[in-house]
């Protein structure tokens, strides 16, 4: 009895299709991206210019301790309670600009002891070398939450919308040159009117 042939595949084609679905996922495949905290560094002064004297009630200071403590103007503070306390500091209006101008679209108290104006209303933040990460994220989380609610609000009365909404627009690759003019000349209005002011301190030992 003759011995039957045992039928083969043929495997020729399959490295043809291995290497299609290798190109397949190589352009479908998002690969993520490290994120950061988007900050501007101060620009050095001229030499022989005097940097002008700050007075204390347009400084809002928060410390982080080693154990993640929260101290906010010498006062122990929840993180959940930073957004707020740092909102009315900057919309206090309290006094004037460096032009002499009242802040008249200020929502606060108008309280003395608080800052006189946005425009000159910085927030110091220091940290200690053993403050965890998590925490120091969630501090700037709050501190830049703090701004965008106060953009936010300017920019929907203004425009009839977000600040956020119109960054993220300007931003996209896709958005046409003269829409991307158009909103980033109503977002630098909304920014001169809430100068992000961010300080943040030599760290602690």
């Amino acid at each position: 009895m003759g011995r039957r042939n045992i039928p083969e595949v043929n495997a020729g084609s399959m490295a043809d299709i291995a290497f299609l679905l290798l190109i397949f996922f190589l352009v479908t495949t998002t690969f993520e991206e490290d994120a950061g905290i988007t900050r501007k560094l101060p620009p050095i002064p001229p030499e022989g210019v005097v940097p002008p004297v700050i007075k204390q009630k347009n400084l809002f200071t928060v410390l982080v301790n080693k154990n993640n403590d929260l101290l906010v103007e010498e006062e122990l503070m929840e993180i959940k309670d930073l957004r707020q306390a740092a909102i009315d500091f900057l919309d206090n209006g309290g006094g004037t600009n460096e032009k002499g101008e009242p802040c008249n679209y200020c929502k606060g108290k108008r309280s003395e002891d608080s800052s006189d104006h946005p425009n000159k209303a910085i927030i110091s933040v220091r940290n200690d070398r053993e403050t965890e990460y998590k925490t120091f994220i969630s501090v700037q989380n709050e501190l830049v939450g703090a701004y965008n609610f106060l953009r936010n609000r300017e920019s929907m009365r203004l425009y009839g919308q977000k600040y956020t909404s119109m960054d993220s627009i300007a931003a996209h690759p896709q958005t046409g040159e003269s829409l991307k003019e158009e909103l980033n000349t109503k977002l630098e209005v909304i920014r001169e009117m809430y100068p992000l002011k961010i300080s943040e301190a030599e760290t602690n030992n």
